[in-house]
C-alpha cells in the first residue's frame, strides 16, 4: 500500500502535536479542539495517550496540522 498521497506520511503524532503547541500553544489549541487534554494541565504525553484512544479527537488534530501547515 502506497502513502504517497497521505500529507501526513513520516509523520508520528509526537511530531503533529509538538508542532501544533509550538505554534498555537495549548491555550489556542483548547478552543479550537475542545477536548480536556487540551485543556487541563496539558502535556505532550498526556495529549499522545488521549490521541491514541480517541479516533475523532485525532482526526480533528491531524486535520488542524494539515490546515495549519
Amino acid at each position: 500500500m502506497t502513502q504517497e498521497n497521505n500529507p501526513l506520511h513520516g509523520l508520528t503524532l509526537q511530531t503533529i502535536v509538538t508542532k501544533l503547541v509550538e505554534h498555537y500553544g495549548w491555550e489556542d489549541l483548547a478552543i479550537m479542539i475542545n477536548i480536556n487534554c487540551f485543556k487541563k494541565d496539558p502535556s505532550i504525553k498526556s495529549s499522545l495517550k488521549f490521541l491514541r484512544k480517541t479516533e475523532w479527537a485525532r482526526t480533528k488534530v491531524e486535520q488542524l496540522y494539515l490546515d495549519t501547515f
